[in-house]
């Protein structure tokens, strides 16, 4: 019996998170022609096609559901295997870990990380720190720990791994017209909307997937954040549109809604430098944060 190609791991997880060939080619540096034979090679491997065509995308067969909550794990413990033994003492380490990230990953995920991290390490601190100066020096110099976020053009030296991955819903006041009945495309533009853009853009991708259908949304207001967003649309009759797993909490006791046209799913991942990777306070950080992340 032929052993299996463990190089094959590698690239299944970063397929899986990615959820499609293109920027999975991007993360492993291959050419998308590369890619689909590594694809190729998967669905035989593992006799199941993983990815299927849905639209302009791929989405994941229920095989491939399972296997992306299996491989991460997998591929992680492979790693740490490579990497020199060390002991840390996390009773008593003292240290503060500085992480740059969004609003809303701090109000959703803030609270249980603080609460993993102090169950285990007392005397360690968090900062979370805005992204307003998204920069790879700040992770080089070690002024930042981890960032956290939708990944775009870091360089090579930047290491990246996915977290999880989200998608945009409408979000209204409890009782509001949008609380009754489908949610149509026609529906859905005819309302009064909120835009969030830290530039202050008036149009996203919501625009273009409606636009693609003949449909145009009203704006009436821009926000910098899907907090402020949403805390409008709770006392409105406005609409917000925000992530779905970021803002979990703060749209307890609103009505949410999946968006009535197709948008792409961003992928939040975690971003640190090289020469943090084998350090065991980092490793144990970033394990703390893919924890927190996994769980719903």
């Amino acid at each position: 019996m032929t052993s299996p190609d463990l190089n094959l791991l590698f690239a299944l997880d970063v397929l899986l998170a990615e959820g499609s060939v293109a920027r999975a080619a991007r993360r492993l540096r291959l050419s998308p022609s590369a890619m689909s034979r590594t694809l190729a090679r998967l669905r035989e491997e593992t006799g199941d096609p993983l990815l299927v065509r849905a639209g302009r995308g791929l989405v994941a067969t229920p095989r491939a559901e399972e296997l992306r909550r299996q491989v991460g794990p997998v591929v992680q413990d492979a790693e740490a295997l490579l990497r020199p033994a060390a002991l840390l003492d996390l009773s008593k380490l003292d240290k503060v870990f500085t992480l740059r990230t969004n609003e809303g990953f701090v109000e959703e995920f803030g609270p249980r990380l603080v609460a993993r991290i102090g169950a285990d390490a007392p005397g360690v601190r968090l900062r979370f720190a805005p992204k307003s100066d998204k920069d790879v020096m700040s992770l080089r110099e070690a002024a930042i720990d981890l960032e956290i976020g939708v990944a775009g053009e870091t360089g090579p030296e930047v290491r990246i791994q996915a977290l999880f991955r989200d998608r945009f819903i409408g979000a209204v006041r409890s009782g509001h017209p949008l609380s009754k009945g489908a949610v149509t495309p026609e529906r859905y533009a005819a309302g009064r909307h909120i835009s969030v853009s830290r530039r202050g853009r008036e149009k996203g991708p919501i625009d273009e997937a409606l636009g693609a259908l003949g449909l145009q949304r009203t704006v009436v207001c821009m926000v910098s954040g899907f907090s402020a967003a949403l805390a409008m649309a709770r006392a409105s009759e406005l609409i917000a549109s925000v992530p779905e797993r970021h803002s979990a909490g703060a749209r307890a006791g609103m009505h949410s809604f999946p968006l009535p046209v197709t948008t792409l799913e961003v992928t939040i991942s975690m971003l640190w430098h090289p020469r943090l990777d084998a350090d065991p306070a980092q490793r144990w950080l970033r394990d703390c944060v893919r924890e927190v992340c996994a769980a719903r």
